[in-house]
């Protein structure tokens, strides 16, 4: 688990036992005075109230029909923040590949799911309530690793996914309609590279279009590259960071680009085990954030609707967690607060966020699935107090 978080303690959950015990009790608080009889009462209303709190934190404690075990089989460290929906999508059993990555149009309702394998649909379109829609092919994809939907309140939403795949049509940024229809691609088709102009790129890991039209992009997924890039609306390059190394602004593997709202560029610098922090006007170096990531790197980062979170996802540990969202003006130190410890060899890989519904969305490379998380609501108070 991350440096940052070793004051949480993982909470462990033991089976609720009836029998012997249940009716020793019961047959001890006939003979009790009545205010021992009342401490007893309220002992035991706190106790089942525990057990209830935990079954809402934790889930079902024993197997549910039709479900893998990977797919139910987390824990939360820390504060509750999110729990994980059993019942999305509805056919997981249409996960047929390796699933890398996800996007939310909360406007529509619609999870894009890309996945990488022979003979598979590269996209498939759930419901966020997960129902499925439906599903597109082409051959002009390859290796899907990012996915970014643009353009979400518009009539005419795009989803724009980077291509690692090193064949005819790989080291490409393309952007389709969301029915699949390919409409235009940023780079050379099948010819790495790491010039400007024109622009190419080698094993681009993601891209983030901010609503301004502006676009950031992280060129390096273990190829040549190791850049931030920054766009305009009209493609123009308005500034980059292309540096190799562990010095500031250098980058060994840039994994995943966001922007707040304070238009403050955060990027999971995965090979360094860190996440780097630039103006994204000017493309100055503001922070770094590395004492969170000492067990694992950070491969994929996104901000809460909120604006009070970064979800970070560590894929070794088979970690996401929630750090504290800095307040403008000031990056200082990572700090975990909430952590979702799924299952060994799950991999989580990249995710996104529903705007509207702060739900989180998982792609899982090991488990060959997405998972959805919604956030907690809960109706009383609640405070965990871990050593």
């Amino acid at each position: 688990m991350a440096s940052g978080s070793r004051a949480l303690r993982q909470v462990e959950l033991a089976p609720v036992k009836r029998g012997d015990r249940t009716s020793h009790t019961a047959a001890a608080t006939v003979q009790m005075p009545m205010k021992r009889r009342g401490h007893a009462c309220l002992l035991a209303c706190s106790m089942g109230s525990l057990v209830l709190l935990m079954m809402v934190l934790y889930g079902p404690l024993g197997p549910q029909p039709g479900s893998s075990s990977l797919r139910q089989d987390y824990q939360l460290l820390g504060r509750p923040l999110y729990k994980l929906d059993l019942g999305w999508p509805r056919n997981p059993e249409l996960f047929t590949g390796d699933v890398f990555a996800v996007a939310v149009d909360q406007h529509a309702g619609v999870v894009y799911v890309a996945q990488r394998g022979d003979n598979v649909p590269k996209v498939l379109l759930f419901t966020t309530e997960g129902d499925f829609l439906m599903s597109w092919n082409t051959t002009t994809l390859e290796m899907p690793h990012g996915i970014f939907l643009a353009d979400a309140a518009s009539s005419n939403p795009t989803v724009w996914i980077t291509d690692v795949g090193n064949g005819p049509y790989g080291h490409c940024i393309k952007q389709y309609t969301p029915s699949g229809k390919l409409l235009q691609v940023l780079g050379t088709p099948g010819k790495a590279g790491s010039t400007l102009n024109p622009l190419q790129f080698d094993q681009p890991a993601e891209i983030f279009i901010h609503s301004s039209g502006e676009m950031y992009i992280v060129d390096g997924d273990g190829g040549m590259n190791n850049r931030l890039i920054k766009l305009s609306k009209d493609l123009e390059v308005l500034w980059m960071h292309g540096e190799k190394g562990r010095g500031l602004a250098q980058f060994y593997i840039p994994h995943s680009v966001t922007v707040d709202n304070a238009l403050r560029v955060w990027v999971a610098d995965r090979g360094n085990k860190r996440i780097q922090v630039f103006n994204s006007n000017t493309g100055d170096w503001l922070g770094t954030w590395g004492s969170c990531f000492t067990k694992d790197a950070p491969y994929s980062v996104r901000l809460t609707p909120d604006r009070k979170y970064f979800v970070v996802v560590q894929l070794n540990t088979n970690q996401i967690s929630l750090l504290d969202a800095p307040p403008v003006g000031l990056i200082g130190q990572c700090k975990v607060v909430s952590v979702i410890q799924l299952a060994d060899e799950v991999k989580p890989h990249l995710v996104d966020l529903d705007l509207k519904t702060g739900a989180l969305y998982v792609a899982e490379i090991g488990a060959q699935q997405a998972q959805k998380f919604t956030p907690f609501s809960l109706e009383f108070p609640v405070e965990l107090h871990l050593a």
